[in-house]
């Protein structure tokens, strides 16, 4: 595949900038300012990576607004006021994609009453259950499985070795990276009598009287929602309903290893970062961020524009727009505070243990 070419005016217009200089020089690619080759964009947007720009062969670079881009030797530049959406129009434009063939690869083994449009495109080794739908635009990458009465909308890029159970329904423009899993059943499970479990939960510890019993499956009748825009990320997992489905809002991101329960909702435009695991029953509200490897107790609820820092683990109802942080989850001013308090313990100590000593020293000379 030939390598995609832009002029600098077009990368400036595709990412609302400005282009200075010789705007008519042929880009094939971005690169770090240190590496970037002659035909290269050098991505330097802050000054502390312009710095290498000598050492490279650019002759053009994606700036920071402002800047000094003739002091630099350039001979053209992509001035950008904010540059990480600026990175995001430039990625997008240089994507060469995976190479999917367009047409349906003959060893795919698609059930005949799945309607597929006609321009999908579906890799080798892909399995479509029966009456799938599967929207127009799509792209199907090898050894995916489509299980029977699921639902794709249009435009979805879905890697090798994605899973789609049966009954899930996914909405346009969907994005799974590879492994991703959609429709697992939930993970739940009940003793015929009370369980060490459930008696340790009610006391906040205390085990009680129990004895040895066999777990017994809940089945998971509901599926999985997904709105539109919505991205996950390699091997990740978001488990069916017992009786109403999961749902994952309208752009809404997955990282890769994040799971989420049975039951859970998650809100719009929420992003859930990488190893987050969220409980089953959990409501999500939108614009929520979970920072990589927080766990979510079951049966809670967190507000709109929610953020926790990496490793919280939340235990409790969190309000809308609070900031946390920590084991158990509080709020992170608090949590700081309480992490600078605890350095100070041992200082603290060796005071309290002069104080100590000075006092039984002034007791005995009396």
């Amino acid at each position: 595949m030939p390598p995609l070419t832009h002029t600098i005016q077009q990368i400036a217009d595709a990412v609302g900038a400005t282009a200075v200089g010789d705007v008519s020089i042929q880009i094939t690619g971005a690169a770090e300012p240190g590496d970037a080759g002659a035909d290269q964009i050098a991505m330097a947007m802050a000054p502390k990576y312009a710095e290498t720009l000598s050492t490279g062969s650019a002759r053009a670079a994606m700036m920071w607004d402002g800047a000094d881009w003739q002091g630099f030797g350039l001979e053209a530049a992509v001035l950008v006021p904010r540059p990480r959406l600026a990175m995001s129009g430039l990625t997008a434009m240089f994507d060469p994609g995976q190479g999917l063939a367009d047409g349906i690869h003959p060893s795919a083994v698609i059930d005949p009453t799945a309607d597929i449009a006609p321009d999908v495109a579906i890799g080798p080794f892909a399995v479509i259950g029966a009456r799938v739908r599967i929207g127009a635009g799509c792209r199907i990458g090898p050894h995916v499985t489509i299980g029977m009465d699921a639902q794709i909308g249009r435009d979805a890029v879905i890697r090798d070795h994605v899973s789609i159970g049966a009954r899930v329904t996914i909405g346009d423009r969907f994005r799974a990276q590879p492994g991703a899993r959609l429709g697992a059943d939930g993970f739940s499970y009940v003793t015929p009598e009370t369980s060490g479990v459930e008696a340790a939960r009610a006391s906040l510890g205390a085990e009680g009287e129990t004895r040895a019993q066999t777990w017994l499956r809940i089945h998971s009748l509901g599926a999985v929602t997904v709105g539109d825009d919505v991205e996950m990320g390699a091997n990740s997992t978001v488990d069916n309903g017992t009786i109403r489905d999961t749902v994952i809002g309208s752009g809404s991101k997955l990282d890769n290893l994040v799971h989420v329960g049975h039951n859970t909702r998650v809100g719009r435009d929420c992003l859930l970062c990488g190893l987050t695991g969220v409980s089953g029953s959990v409501e999500i509200g939108n614009n929520v961020v979970l920072g990589g490897q927080t766990g979510v107790a079951d049966n809670l609820f967190i507000g709109d524009g929610v953020i926790t820092g990496g490793g919280t683990k939340v235990l409790s109802n969190v309000p809308a727009g609070r900031v946390m942080l920590g084991y158990p989850a509080i709020k992170m001013d608090n949590h700081v505070d309480i992490y600078k308090a605890t350095r100070r313990l041992p200082r603290l100590m060796r005071d309290v243990e002069a104080l100590r000593k000075a006092v039984f020293k002034s007791d005995a000379s009396h």
